[in-house]
């Protein structure tokens, strides 16, 4: 049977009022609110109107109903810059998220989760050096925090969205976590959100958070000291700090210049003064916006290795996206930012993630 809610993801998904997409897809808005109230089920010819005007296959709005992510569960960052269509968007991607997910898990076994609860510790900076003790990393940079989070249990999935608005999020289904992260700004900036996000997975793993400033300002300390150990920073830099050393600083630790300076001024090697000079120029070498000198965007191990598996057996993104009845741009959108150009390395299995076929 036609499943109007499905028709509702979809349009969301596109960013479309029902007023757009009546008009797209040659209908009514009266006949459009209709359908997606299951007052009046359309026709098959008006379904297929309204798959064109989606770009969505025909055969996905008659399956079943789908898993909805609620946005009370959702870690959402710059929520209050988000507009509606940008959240909605991004819910409806992370459902979609959640169906892909499981054809994956259909297929291959995945690592189980190992984080910890630390929604009782006493401040970020203890938690973020509690997670690191109860994985064995010691004090040095993380090479790589995709594969290191995938490695314990962090579902990742990425995000087609063109702007600044939305930069990751991150919530538990049941036991397992994940995150979403979106790869429009700089690889710098996207290793922090991914450490800002696990900042929300353990210290706020109970929700209820709401988005607040309290709660985000202890996922950005958290990312801060998880990143960048006060130990290992104290006795890497020098005593003076300028703004030359803080971008040459900031490669160590994968870090942006001004997060660097962050975690300078936050455990007391910039005063607030010297904190202000560095970041306003920083701000006139273009490092506000951007990362002039930066660093490869991390890739996901997990991702490469399924593609690389499935690949083998002939089975191409584009035969994933007829299994679940949707349009190719989803499953590219999907996974792109954490694959790049993929088709060239799926033949080599990583080496940097246990993956075993089901």
């Amino acid at each position: 049977m036609f499943n109007q809610n499905r028709l509702i993801l979809a349009r969301k998904r596109r960013r479309l009022s029902a007023k757009a997409l009546a008009e797209l897809a040659g209908l009514t808005p009266v006949t459009l609110s209709r359908i997606e109230k299951s007052v009046n089920p359309p026709d098959e010819s008006t379904v297929a109107k309204l798959a064109t005007a989606l770009g969505y296959p025909l055969a996905f709005f008659y399956q079943d109903e789908l898993e909805h992510i609620q946005t009370e569960a959702v870690s959402f960052r710059s929520l209050s810059k988000m507009t509606a269509k940008e959240r909605d968007a991004a819910l409806t991607a992370g459902t979609l998220g959640l169906q892909l997910i499981d054809w994956v898990e259909e297929r291959f076994s995945l690592p189980d989760a190992n984080l910890l609860d630390l929604s009782y510790e006493t401040g970020p900076e203890v938690a973020a050096m509690s997670l690191r003790q109860h994985w064995g990393l010691g004090l040095k940079p993380i090479a790589n925090i995709v594969h290191l989070l995938e490695s314990q249990g962090v579902r990742f999935l990425s995000l087609s969205e063109s702007t600044a608005s939305v930069d990751a999020f991150s919530f538990w289904r049941n036991a397992t976590p994940y995150i979403f992260l979106n790869n429009y700004k700089t690889a710098e900036h996207s290793i922090f959100d991914a450490a800002h996000e696990l900042g929300h997975l353990i210290l706020h793993k109970h929700g209820g958070t709401g988005g607040s400033r309290e709660a985000e300002r202890e996922a950005n300390a958290f990312a801060s000291a998880f990143l960048m150990p006060r130990d290992d920073v104290l006795s890497r830099m020098p005593r003076f700090v300028s703004t030359d050393v803080v971008i040459k600083a900031k490669s160590r630790w994968r870090v942006s210049a001004m997060a660097m300076a962050y975690r300078l001024n936050a455990i007391g090697m910039l005063s607030d003064w010297q904190y202000k000079n560095i970041c306003i120029e920083l701000g006139r070498r273009g490092y506000r916006s951007g990362e002039p000198v930066g660093i490869e965007r991390e890739k996901s191990a997990i991702w490469l290795k399924v593609l690389s598996q499935l690949w083998s057996e002939k089975i191409t993104k584009a035969e994933i996206a007829k299994q679940l009845a949707w349009p190719l741009d989803e499953i590219e959108g999907l996974i792109m930012g954490l694959t790049g150009n993929a088709d060239t390395h799926t033949k080599q299995a990583s080496r940097h993630a246990k993956l075993e076929i089901v």
